[in-house]
């Protein structure tokens, strides 16, 4: 008997907290050490090599290494190195790969150049026996099991808790582990809305066109979610930085047009809740997901997060109700998540 279309993709979300849980009680140690070898050789700069939904981890990664340890933080271009045959000089940085299967072939040219240049390496993957993993001096494990559907989502959720812990050990702020530790609980109490966010998927089930948007930190839940909801539904889903879409883009606004803001609670948002104000100016139809009760009021569609959510910790939690979002879109738009069209699990580039 054949699974029920996104049977995969939904067992995957609700795994979530437990992947966490087993990272919590399994990773620490490794995470400290690389963070331990970082600071003994006094890296100067995080250098990330990743593709696609590892990217956008990446993107978290840059965010905290600068806000958190005043590290530069600079994702590399992998076709400097696989295209053009460029070699980047990396004095003194950290170089971490990123890669759910441990198989992107051009992050891994990256990692390895790095390596034999004498660099710190590092990398964030789900499979421990992976090319990425054997080719780095710390890999660093996402402990999720095997992902089954094609949209990553508890690959996703512990490749940023690992970011989180390696730039709280290496900026020498372990107590911001006490926090990582309640991911879980806050997983789970986003789980249990899943009701809401499906009865808000169904108004949606005409819609082809959308943009996503945050600041700050949750610029990699904005790039997340829209690739979420392009590979599983086909959407047309265009994310932006809020400062980046007053810059031009909002001229896509008008009347009923879809905008999916991302705003919880933290020091970006008083620039949401303004990008909110211009998107009501235009008619544009306000889709909040966040925990700040006067902004979610505002919305014709309230995606609710859990309370308390410390605002770094915020894209880790966020995301999960994005990806119920995109999951029960899916469904409603006739769609399998499982297998979205002409796509496979492990996608090589050069």
């Amino acid at each position: 008997m054949s699974e029920p279309p996104g049977a995969n993709m939904y067992a995957e979300i609700r795994e979530q907290p437990e992947a966490l849980e087993r990272l919590l009680s399994g990773e620490l140690e490794r995470v400290r050490a690389l963070a331990g070898a970082a600071r003994e050789r006094e890296v100067r700069l995080l250098f990330l090599a990743a593709r696609g939904t590892s990217d956008h981890a990446a993107v978290y990664a840059k965010y905290l290494c600068e806000i958190l340890a005043g590290i530069p933080a600079a994702l590399a271009a992998p076709s400097v190195y696989t295209l053009y045959g460029g070699r980047v000089r990396l004095d003194g940085a950290l170089v971490l790969g990123i890669s759910q299967s441990g198989k992107a072939a051009d992050a891994l040219a990256v990692i390895e150049a790095a390596r034999s240049d004498g660099h710190l390496t590092g990398c964030v993957t789900n499979d421990p026996e992976s090319p990425m993993a054997k080719a780095v001096e710390h890999p660093l494990h996402c402990c999720a099991g095997l992902e089954r559907s094609l949209p990553a989502t508890k690959t996703y959720t512990t490749s940023l808790a690992l970011v989180y812990a390696l730039l709280a050990c290496l900026s020498g702020r372990e107590e911001l582990l006490e926090d990582l530790r309640r991911t879980p609980t806050w997983v789970r109490a986003a789980l249990s809305r899943e009701e809401e966010v499906a009865d808000a998927a169904e108004r949606y089930r005409y819609m082809e066109e959308c943009v996503v948007l945050a600041r700050g930190i949750n610029q990699c839940s904005a790039l997340e979610t829209a690739l979420k909801l392009s590979e599983t539904s086909y959407l047309r889903a265009h994310p932006f930085s809020a400062a980046d879409f007053l810059h031009g883009p909002i001229a896509v606004v008008e009347e009923g047009y879809p905008s999916l803001l991302l705003a919880p609670e933290g020091r970006g948002l008083p620039v949401m809740t303004a990008l909110a104000d211009e998107i009501e100016e235009r008619g544009g139809e306000l889709v909040v997901l966040s925990n700040h009760a006067p902004l979610l009021e505002r919305a014709r569609t309230r995606l609710a997060m859990p309370e308390g959510v410390p605002e770094f910790l915020s894209p880790l939690v966020g995301i999960v109700t994005a990806q119920l979002f995109a999951y029960h879109l899916a469904l409603a738009k006739g769609r399998d998540p499982d297998r979205p069209r002409g796509l496979k699990k492990v996608t090589h580039t050069l």
